[in-house]
């Protein structure tokens, strides 16, 4: 069965026509930022998004968790091991999950539909983590990194176009992450955790990407700061451009400029620090996932970075 999503235009905050480069006098400096505690759950926690009606989403474990902004949360759904999470124009939610090996389809209460994708070329989805839409085609790009650990470099990255079908973009990387697609759709951005490095690919057409190259190599852990890892992890834009990055291991959200250069490094709150989504009623809060402390310590958090500076909405407009 030929499956289409309904994704519309994307529609961009206070964008103007062309990026600006070199914001980092409109940003907030390093330490005028304070990162704010929204709630704890369980356990280390990833893919946080929102919805039309302004409900953010967080997922741990085997759950997902529905937020409003003043920190009131619960239970959303259940599914296995939920992590890169986006909402479409219809209300409905991709969300990539590693213990289905496949993009799970939610409607808008939660109920599983048909995947979204579990194959590739007739190999079957090791553990999707991440996705970015290409909502002006109807598609969306993923990574995943299932079984890239230590020096066996498997990982993947991949195009789902507006008939379901599920293309090869790149392959032999150690464990991609993080993605993100810029608003012109013509380039693509992916963290790979375990070089340190964030990669760019150039796309000619939906689904067709140029050889990869290394957009930024990222700072290394200062254990005398109680930094224990550097793995770049989930990834947003704002509208001047620049790349925030949730920096695995080093409490840090860091923000790179478009030309590739490190611009800020501000606190994220937690330790192992995961994902980033901007929000909030002017769009321009950012939230930040992860767990709280050390790789042992089982609590995750969720916090709030107020930084004044509008971000990329990459909520697709409302579609009934």
């Amino acid at each position: 069965m030929r499956y289409r999503y309904l994704l519309a235009a994307i529609t961009l905050i206070g964008c103007a026509t062309q990026m600006q480069i070199g914001s980092a006098a409109e940003l907030p400096a390093d330490d005028q930022i304070k990162a704010v505690e929204l709630f704890k759950v369980p356990a280390y926690c990833e893919g946080v998004v929102f919805d039309h009606d302004g409900n953010g989403y967080v997922s741990w474990k085997k759950s997902m968790t529905k937020f409003s902004l003043d920190g009131m949360n619960k239970v959303w759904v259940e599914t296995g091991s939920p992590n890169g999470h986006k909402v479409l124009a219809d209300g409905t939610h991709l969300v990539c999950d590693g213990t289905h090996n496949a993009i799970l389809h939610l409607d808008a209460d939660g109920k599983l539909l048909p995947h979204a994708s579990q194959e590739c070329n007739g190999k079957k989805l090791r553990g999707p983590n991440d996705l970015t839409l290409d909502t002006p085609n109807d598609g969306f790009y993923f990574t995943d990194p299932g079984g890239s650990e230590g020096d066996n470099h498997i990982g993947t990255v991949h195009y789902v176009d507006s008939k379901g079908k599920t293309h090869l973009i790149d392959d032999g990387l150690a464990f991609p992450n993080g993605i993100v697609l810029r608003p012109d759709g013509k380039t693509l951005l992916v963290a790979e955790s375990k070089k340190n490095r964030i990669l760019v690919y150039k796309i000619s057409a939906p689904g067709k990407a140029s050889a990869r190259q290394v957009f930024i190599d990222l700072p290394e852990k200062d254990t005398t700061k109680g930094q224990i890892d550097n793995q770049p992890d989930g990834m947003c834009l704002d509208v001047d451009g620049n790349l925030y990055v949730a920096h695995y291991g080093m409490k840090q959200v860091q923000v790179i400029d478009p030309t590739g250069k490190l611009i800020r490094r501000y606190d994220g709150g937690n330790l192992t620090t995961s994902n980033v989504a901007f929000g909030g009623p002017k769009h321009d809060q950012l939230f930040v996932t992860g767990g709280i402390g050390s790789e042992k310590d089982p609590s995750g958090g969720l916090f709030r970075l107020d930084l004044g500076v509008p971000g990329v909405k990459i909520l697709p407009a409302k579609k009934n």
